[in-house]
């Protein structure tokens, strides 16, 4: 039986591959970093784009279409977080299940840059401005059978800063593997599959595609589950090189040579793919979990400095029907953003 499950979804998995191929060759560099902000305070205190778990939070489903299902049915979900210099990002959720046509997720998601001061060519104060990109998503859900679930978002974007707007649409699709006790999941998604249509300026740019897969593994008998991500699978050197501070391989003091050995530079590839966390569950009532991404710490590492960067922790309570997550990831040194998601079923006004 569980030959026959994963069968099937390797057939799903061989699909995303294929239907991804091209995005996955493309070169560039990408936009539309809103994409890539996670919708839930959840999957911000692992540190993760997307969580796969057997789980009836709408707030999953907005960055894992595969979790929509008739369990989310009737809620509503909001997400605020405060990120740098005033910027701001938001999401809203709500699902509904269909008798004909399945399970849908309808949401919103936004990224206001705030206000920022306009001047012309003499350098003249011209009036302020604002700047923001926002996400519609329309998620469809469905079981292929007891332990296979499959899933698709589809997200026009809209794109306004000052006078100038610009418009793209991306699709995510995702499959997900539940185990027979629903102790293990496994999702594999191609995420931002699709392209700009208006562009600024008539200059095109790239949607953040990925390539991922993610998993969790509930323990028997423990209050805890384990979580893992493998992401940006469609490339494979992750490094990023500054054309105008190139890294040097000599010591400038010493002369010492600071070339990694073949094992370092293989090791160091490896584990910026890689997400790690922990989530410890008191009943239905509290969780609190704790993620580590090696890729975070050493992009955003303080030199000569020990810091947080790469670390992330979350919290939540479920208490009178809502769901009330918090979570705080460092992204740097210098601030770390606060996410805040509420969830509840809305049957609870409506009986």
């Amino acid at each position: 039986m569980v030959f026959s499950d994963m069968k099937r979804l390797s057939v799903v998995i061989l699909f995303l591959l294929s239907f991804t191929a091209v995005q996955a060759q493309i070169a560039g560099l990408s936009t539309y970093s809103v994409l890539d902000m996670p919708s839930s305070a959840r999957n911000a205190g692992l540190g993760f784009d997307y969580l796969s778990l057997y789980d009836d939070d709408i707030a999953l489903t907005l960055d894992n279409p595969s979790l929509i299902s008739p369990r989310t049915s009737n809620q509503l979900s909001v997400g605020l977080v405060s990120l740098f210099a005033g910027s701001t990002f938001g999401s809203v959720a709500y699902s509904h299940s269909f008798k004909h046509l399945g399970a849908f997720t309808f949401g919103l998601r936004y990224d206001s840059y705030g206000q920022f001061q306009g001047y012309d060519e003499y350098e003249q104060p011209i009036g302020s401005f604002s700047a923001a990109d926002y996400v519609m998503s329309i998620g469809w859900g469905r079981a292929i059978d007891e332990n296979v679930a499959i899933g698709a978002n589809f997200k026009p974007i809209l794109s306004h800063y000052e006078e100038y707007t610009a418009f793209a649409f991306g699709i995510d699709l995702a499959a997900t593997y539940f185990s027979a006790d629903r102790s293990f999941a496994l999702t594999v998604m191609g995420r931002n599959i699709g392209a700009q249509i208006f562009t600024f300026d008539n200059v095109t740019e790239r949607l953040p595609f990925e390539l991922s897969l993610s998993g969790s593994y509930k323990l028997k008998d423990a209050p805890f589950r384990l979580f893992f991500a493998l992401n940006e699978l469609q490339t494979w050197d992750l490094n990023y090189e500054d054309p105008l501070n190139p890294s040097s391989t000599t010591d400038p003091f010493t002369g010492q040579n600071l070339t990694k050995s073949p094992l370092a530079t293989f090791a160091d590839k490896a584990f910026r793919h890689l997400g790690v966390g922990i989530e410890l569950n008191i009943g239905k009532a509290f969780y609190a979990t704790l993620g580590y991404s090696y890729r975070q710490m050493v992009e955003m590492k303080a030199a000569e400095t020990f810091n947080l960067s790469g670390f992330s922790f979350g919290l939540g309570l479920n208490v009178k029907g809502f769901k009330i997550s918090y979570a705080r990831n460092n992204y740097h040194l210098v601030q770390a953003p606060n996410f805040i998601s509420v969830t509840t079923s809305l049957e609870r006004f409506f009986r």
